[in-house]
């Protein structure tokens, strides 16, 4: 098979074949994408802590480590007198033999890449397909400095795959013997046509039986819209994507229709929706249920919902939709408290950009939909008050500590989606987050949503650990406290 490549020059020699369309607009991208790239790195540094030499002088624009926003191309920074525009040289200088230098360098060559084969602002289209709105998102996470990598993938995989160059595929159905199947449904894996080639070679038992239908890739590579507009598919790829290889657990399988018809009850209410795993799957392999061998059926979102990542970087449609108090207003109605009225029944979702999106009617956010219930967190406890028997869920999503529950929801929703949507409708940061805390009042959880650190993941940190998994976290303070 082609070596996957992990750096711009290695990007570049291979769209001299594949693209040579695309040189010229790769060429103009890598400025801003080394830029781009940097200034995430640099907001790590800032408020993250990160091993570091105590005789290493890092100096660098303050304005470049600002989240959420977009740094000059040709940003350099300087490391012990040593300048660079490059984050993977400066990871290097700081971190030597890490390998999250080379993170970086594919970082910055498929967001060049993405940004080649997108020169214009996005805009929504008029009648979108499924699957559509979702690719209209270019740069990826908004503050992880691993915001586009793809580890293990080729330049010609992430054309073909990548939701920025908005591919259209099939995937591929592979018969599995009855013995070996766990799940519902018949015996039969769906397949990304990248991990479906790798699985074929190293299980011969695994047999061809066709393809589904046509399918565009989402915001999350590994998860597909039918073009039909069937539900949705969420796969398993070897490919590490920001801090993760992107698989389906075995815990993913057993746990998402448990929690889909619970939060179905419990959102009765609320105008909130969860957009419901309704099936799954996995291949029994040595190990067990096999992560690399998994999928999952997830309910699609109504025509026209959009993601709040895509929300918050499409200006054309922040202006359309009008008054920037107004817009945090209805996101308080739809999106915070509702949040907040869940998290007090004993459920905390992780409501970020990718997995959460809103209905737009009428120039108005009227709904808000909730998908992926892998990283969530259920209160046994809180769960029983509200008159709720906790489904017999398996690993970490089970918990008893308050923290714990308040932090997932904070990190995602406060730390995250507010803090970028804020910067995004560039009006009053103050009277937007006194919005925001007026519609956490209310609950047993207000005080500390509205006064404790805001926590925010500690990506940079984590990448660098010697365990990456393990959550880290950084905390900044709450612009809310003064209005609680």
């Amino acid at each position: 098979m082609p070596q996957p490549t992990a750096d711009p020059a290695g990007t570049r020699s291979q769209l001299a074949q594949l693209r040579p369309d695309l040189l010229k607009p790769y060429d103009a991208a890598l400025p801003g994408a080394r830029a781009a790239v940097m200034g995430r790195l640099l907001t790590a540094c800032h408020t993250e802590t990160l091993p570091r030499s105590a005789h290493t002088r890092l100096t660098y624009p303050a304005a470049a480590a600002t989240p959420f926003t977009e740094p000059p191309a040709g940003l350099t920074v300087t490391v012990d007198g040593i300048p660079t525009d490059d984050p993977a040289h400066l990871a290097a200088l700081l971190w030597p033999g890490a390998p999250l230098a080379a993170e970086l360098a594919g970082s910055v060559a498929n967001l060049a890449l993405a940004r080649a084969a997108n020169p214009h602002p996005p805009r929504i289209p008029d009648d979108p397909q499924p699957g559509e709105i979702e690719q209209l998102l270019v740069d990826g996470h908004p503050l992880h400095p691993c915001c586009r990598t793809r580890a293990g993938m080729t330049t010609a995989d992430i054309l073909a795959y990548a939701p920025e160059h908005r591919p259209v595929f099939r995937l591929h159905r592979l018969r599995v013997p009855a013995a070996r199947w766990h799940g519902d449904g018949a015996p039969v894996l769906l397949a990304h046509p990248w991990q479906a080639i790798r699985l074929r070679e190293q299980y011969r038992w695994l047999t061809d039986d066709g393809q589904t239908g046509p399918v565009r890739p989402l915001m999350s590579l590994r998860t597909v819209a039918p073009l039909d507009g069937g539900p949705h598919i969420k796969t398993a790829v070897d490919v590490q994507m920001t801090s993760a290889v992107r698989t389906v657990s075995p815990a993913a399988v057993r746990n998402g229709p448990l929690l889909s018809a619970l939060l179905t009850t419990l959102t009765a209410d609320l105008p909130l929706d969860v957009l419901t795993e309704t099936s799954a799957g996995a291949v029994i392999t040595d190990h067990g249920p096999d992560r690399r061998l998994a999928h999952l059926i997830r309910q699609a979102p109504p025509a026209g919902a959009v993601p709040l990542g895509v929300l918050a970087t499409t200006p054309s449609l922040l202006t359309a939709l009008g008054d920037p108090y107004q817009i945090m207003k209805d996101l308080g109605l739809v999106f915070f408290r509702p949040l907040t009225r869940l998290l007090e029944r004993g459920v905390a979702l992780e409501a970020h950009g990718q997995n959460t999106l809103v209905l737009i009617r009428n120039r108005r956010i009227v709904r808000t939909l909730y998908r992926d219930l892998g990283g969530v967190r259920v209160h046994a406890g809180r769960l029983t008050a509200a008159g709720h028997p906790m489904p017999p869920l398996i690993g970490d999503l089970p918990t008893s500590d308050d923290t714990e529950l308040r932090t997932k929801l904070a990190a995602a929703a406060l730390a995250g989606v507010a803090r970028q949507m804020i910067t995004a409708l560039q009006a009053d940061p103050d009277r937007l987050w006194q919005i925001i805390a007026t519609s956490l009042h209310g609950t047993a959880d207000t005080k500390a949503l509205l006064t404790d650190p805001l926590p925010v993941k500690a990506t940079t940190a984590m990448r660098l650990a010697a365990n990456p998994l393990h959550d880290r976290w950084t905390h900044l303070p709450n612009p809310m406290a003064a209005h609680a």
